[in-house]
């Protein structure tokens, strides 16, 4: 868990309620139960679905792809595609299963995403953009968001960046969730574009000093809760990604240092412990414990015993019938004094 150094400053957004945290939107990991879990650590971080691309939505298992639990709000659903009627009907649908807002994806580098001509190769055409985010504006009441990059390939930021924002604001965009980085849609892999291209913090900053009125979050690079707080300047908000799913501990910080609440539980013991009903009710549906802790290996990073609480979920709830008492297993690795003791002692695990 991070240290207390930074907190958001008392005048600052967060105390109107516009200043957010969120959890960035992250395929084959942001599903219902992950939410649920990063929900159980931080009553105000905003949440994101895995991105759901149109058509799957209005031709594909919508309870499968779209369904969530009602403590999961504040949550948005995130959509690939470029077609403005299959978005607005998307829209719709999602409106129905009661998200709170819709966010368009122009930033994902994925040659599979860039095939279906949605995602980061949207900066090259931002007519488009502002087009799709009309019709879901028409078809729906609830914010309309996108998420982009800098830019794109040989793209100047300075050019590409405004060109999208004022667009899609023309349109009635209600919010920009900015990836500070190019993406590179030629010879890079898509972890290559979240590392290699050189994150521009300065630029999102400039987006904001020049559009003062619109809500404008960071994105890219942030590996800390200290790092997001710093980097947020004068910015409407920040989002983690892989650095809130891999020490899900931060999470517990959040609603203390972002918006000034207490924290919703005492430590991540306890809220593992509010987090086993949750747990209870999907094994009794009939699914499997591993679709839940394989979310919670982060938790307790770095701590005496760590090791053997991943080593626990990672192998013993994937065993079929396997139930609440492989998690309490886990967890009480962490807390045998005489295995925190010895594991300090030998450094083999944590």
């Amino acid at each position: 868990m991070t240290n207390p150094i930074v907190s958001r400053n008392t005048t600052s957004a967060s105390i109107s309620g516009t200043f957010r945290f969120s959890v960035a939107p992250m395929m084959e990991w942001t599903d219902r139960h992950c939410r649920a879990f990063h929900r159980t650590l931080s009553r105000r971080a905003w949440l994101y679905t895995e991105m759901v691309t149109a058509p799957a939505i209005i031709h594909g298992d919508r309870q499968r792809l779209l369904g969530f639990s009602e403590p999961e709000h504040p949550v948005i659903v995130q959509l690939g595609g470029s077609d403005p009627k299959l978005l607005a009907e998307a829209a719709r649908i999602c409106v129905d299963f009661g998200y709170d807002e819709i966010n368009l994806n122009v930033g994902c580098p994925s040659d599979r995403v860039k095939g279906g001509n949605f995602g980061a190769c949207l900066m090259r055409d931002p007519a488009l953009v502002a087009v799709c985010v009309a019709a879901m504006k028409t078809a729906v009441a609830i914010p309309i968001t996108v998420k982009c990059r800098i830019g794109v390939d040989e793209q100047d930021i300075e050019e590409a960046l405004d060109a999208l924002a004022d667009q899609v604001l023309s349109e009635g965009c209600d919010r920009l969730i900015v990836h500070a980085r190019k993406a590179w849609l030629k010879g890079l892999s898509p972890k290559e574009n979240r590392e290699i291209p050189p994150l521009d913090y300065d630029r999102v900053r400039r987006l904001k000093a020049r559009l003062s009125h619109v809500p404008i979050e960071l994105n890219g690079g942030l590996a800390t809760l200290d790092d997001a707080l710093r980097e947020s300047g004068p910015l409407d908000g920040v989002m983690l990604g892989r650095a809130a799913y891999q020490d899900p501990d931060l999470l517990l910080e959040v609603d203390a240092r972002v918006h000034g609440d207490a924290a919703p539980h005492a430590d991540a013991f306890a809220a593992v412990e509010a987090f086993e009903p949750y747990v209870a009710a999907h094994l009794q549906a009939g699914g499997r414990l591993h679709d839940i802790t394989r979310h919670m290996l982060g938790l307790f990073g770095g701590r005496p015993g760590a090791r053997t609480y991943r080593r626990t979920l990672a192998t013993e709830a994937l065993v079929p019938g396997a139930g609440l008492e492989v998690l309490r297993k886990a967890v009480a690795a962490i807390r045998r004094p005489q295995s925190s003791a010895e594991d300090a002692r030998t450094g083999t695990d944590g």
